[in-house]
């Protein structure tokens, strides 16, 4: 009986000794999973890489949120650089997994890391990555557009250089251009002037650049027919411009003390008083001729509509779309769009300015035929997988991203 008692105490003191150890553990347990359970989630794989394919000046970041934990209320990018400084250039809301630091120098060693943050308390911190940014020479992305320009230039050059060999270039005939002579002819039979207007846009605009070319060509006609020439302007460089082409155009044809500067004027730079002042000549000299090339706006109509009932022979030309339906209407020919940047190299038949032209056009024609072949190939494709990898490829060749 004492033995058996003796057994009894015995286990009875190892289960209560046991007990103990394992609640420690449990308790041990628990705190573990209330740790795991309460740390702020933290950015983990960061990795700091050169952007790919740009013109330098930017690092790409990317990194994973770790799963367990609390999610922080924002994410803070940290950098520093090799002089030791250390700066917080930008503030994310959670759940950003990249970001692109635009803030930085070529060639120079950047090291970035990012906290987390919990009421506005740094709570964990990720590892530290190193990326050094620099410019790359070639976008991919643009390959195929690449290809296109020098085939481009192939055929501009090898026109340039057939019209320099003596090769005759074809241009279609345009008629505004063909009608400068006849009308220039018909002011001096008439024995009025001729009447150039520029259009209402400073030196730097392309369409009155092109518009002086054309003066070139009209003073030269004029000073050969013995007719006078007015050239009132809305802006002084193109007074000064115009001045100077007129007068270079009468020393080509061989009358210099024909020219008269008092007959290129300046008028005003308002567009409405402008047109104002150019209705007076018209309806004061009656000229036999009217050119209106350049950039016109709302007053086109108002030139055109006054220059036809003065019964004047009127040729028009500007690249502005609004207004060339008021030119067909109202004058005798009109230079529709790039007829008008064509002139220089249509009048003055030079080569390289013909073999541009015809290189252009060229490439044109090409662009036409990529773009039909294209629609028709998205358009069918579906229904005949040759023509929809056809498709495909045209896309990714004329794709600019």
């Amino acid at each position: 009986m004492n033995n058996l008692s003796t057994f009894l105490i015995f286990l009875l003191l190892f289960a209560a000794g046991t007990a103990p150890a394992d609640n420690a553990d449990q308790s041990e347990s628990v705190v573990t999973e209330a740790a795991e359970e309460f740390r702020v989630q933290e950015a983990v794989d960061l990795e700091a890489s050169d952007t790919e394919e740009d013109a330098g000046g930017s690092v790409s970041l990317t990194w994973h949120m770790e799963i367990a934990g609390i999610i922080p209320d924002s994410l803070g990018i940290m950098r520093s650089d090799p002089s030791g400084g250390e700066e917080l250039i930008a503030t994310l809301p959670e759940g950003f997994v990249m970001y692109n630091d635009e803030s930085v120098d070529n060639g120079i060693e950047y090291s970035y890391w990012i906290v987390s943050y919990l009421g506005g308390t740094v709570e964990a911190c990720s590892d530290r990555a190193v990326a050094v940014p620099s410019a790359q020479w070639i976008y991919k992305g643009r390959i195929g557009m690449l290809i296109i320009l020098f085939l481009m230039a192939a055929v501009i050059i090898y026109y340039i250089e057939s019209g320099k060999k003596g090769k005759e270039l074809f241009i279609r005939e345009i008629a505004g251009l063909e009608a400068v002579d006849d009308a220039v002819g018909r002011a001096t039979e008439m024995g009025k002037p001729v009447l150039y207007v520029p259009g209402i846009a400073d030196m730097d605009d392309i369409q009155t650049i092109a518009s002086m070319v054309i003066l070139g060509r009209v003073a030269r006609k004029t000073a050969e027919y013995g007719s006078s020439l007015l050239v009132p302007t809305s802006r002084s460089v193109v007074m000064s411009v115009a001045q100077e082409v007129v007068k270079e155009g009468y020393i080509q044809a061989g009358r210099p003390d024909a020219y008269n500067k008092e007959n290129i004027q300046y008028l005003t730079d308002d567009q409405f008083g402008y047109a104002a002042g150019v209705d007076g000549i018209m309806v004061r000299e009656k000229p036999a001729a009217i050119f209106l090339l350049g950039t016109f706006y709302a007053e086109s109509l108002i030139l055109a509509e006054t220059g036809r009932s003065v019964g004047a022979i009127q040729i028009a030309g500007t690249a502005m779309p609004s207004q060339i339906p008021f030119f067909v209407a109202a004058c005798d020919y009109t230079l529709i769009g790039e007829e008008l940047f064509a002139a220089s190299a249509y009048l003055s038949r030079e080569p390289k300015l013909l073999g541009s032209l015809k290189g252009q056009d060229a490439a044109k024609l090409f662009f036409i035929i990529l773009i039909i072949v294209g629609v028709v190939s998205a358009t069918i494709g579906d229904y005949w997988s040759p023509l929809k990898s056809v498709a495909e490829f045209l896309r990714k060749l004329v794709t600019v991203n």
